[in-house]
């Protein structure tokens, strides 16, 4: 019964349903995108009860506390249990604010921008 205790880390995340396959999973745990006290993790690593993780999707980065380890891939409200988003306030409204940030748009036909456009539109981005 004990070898059922052991849980990867790739098939844990995949189970939670933060990633659509363990594939992307493992790939994440390989791009150095899941942490563990600073540490990168192989996807090897064993998962367990009352750790946190550090996860990076995208621009989102999650802290997750795991609740229960879960070895199979259940409905999204059953997986959504079984483990704990500590995500800081501050860190989950800048990921939030990223999405209602002004686009910036050109008319269409207007050709591209000269290096004098270019530099204009630069410095209205990086204020």
């Amino acid at each position: 019964m004990a070898e059922q205790e052991k849980l990867r880390i790739d098939k844990y995340l995949w189970a939670i349903r933060l990633f659509k396959t363990r594939t992307l999973a493992t790939e994440a745990c390989k791009a150095g995108r899941i942490k563990f006290n600073g540490q990168n993790l192989k996807a090897s690593a064993v998962v367990k009860v009352g750790e946190v993780y550090q996860v990076s999707k995208g621009i989102e980065k999650k802290l997750i506390e795991v609740v229960e380890l879960l070895h199979n891939r259940v409905e999204a409200k059953i997986a959504v249990t079984k483990y704990k988003d500590i995500t800081p306030l501050e860190e989950t409204h800048a990921y939030k604010s990223a999405f209602h940030a002004p686009m910036l748009k050109r008319d269409r036909g207007t050709g591209r921008p000269t290096k004098k456009d270019r530099r204009d539109i630069d410095d209205l981005t990086n204020t």
